[in-house]
């Protein structure tokens, strides 16, 4: 675990990195997946020299697919730990807008843009709110550091 000091920004945008990690490792299993389904096709016309066991690659492809999947149980697990924590700091703040600018882009992965058109607010004066809304987490939470 490093124990880097961060900006609250820095802080907050581990969440959109762990669900983009989650979502390029759900990917990947699905095509383990397909890949330890598809079969493949047998050359009748080539001499056999030497024989393993079919079921050997099958077996082995089914045992990848299962610890990976696995580990990716663990991450998503350390994903809903770390977005509860982080949802919990917000609303430490004890302050209903900046709560509310901050979960929309940190939590709810919405951009200033989005943010301000659901709180009816100009998108400038949701860009300050954010920026002061920054600054009071990082007062109020001063040893910010890596979740994972």
């Amino acid at each position: 675990m490093n124990n880097k000091k961060l900006t609250a920004r820095q802080y907050l945008t581990q969440l959109q990195e762990l669900d983009t990690n989650i979502n390029q490792d759900l990917e990947r299993l699905d095509d383990m997946k397909t890949n330890a389904c598809s079969t493949g096709g047998i050359d009748y016309s080539a001499e056999r020299v030497q024989t393993s066991p079919s079921g050997d690659s099958l077996c082995k492809a089914v045992t990848n697919y299962v610890d990976f999947n696995e580990q990716i149980n663990r991450e998503i697990d350390k994903f809903s730990d770390a977005k509860e924590q982080i949802i919990r700091q917000i609303r430490g703040l004890h302050n209903a807008r900046y709560s509310q600018v901050l979960f929309k882009v940190y939590v709810q992965f919405k951009s200033l843009k989005v943010a301000s058109g659901e709180m009816g607010m100009s998108y400038q004066y949701v860009r300050n709110l954010h920026k002061k809304a920054l600054t009071r987490f990082e007062e109020t939470y001063d040893n910010l550091h890596y979740l994972t």
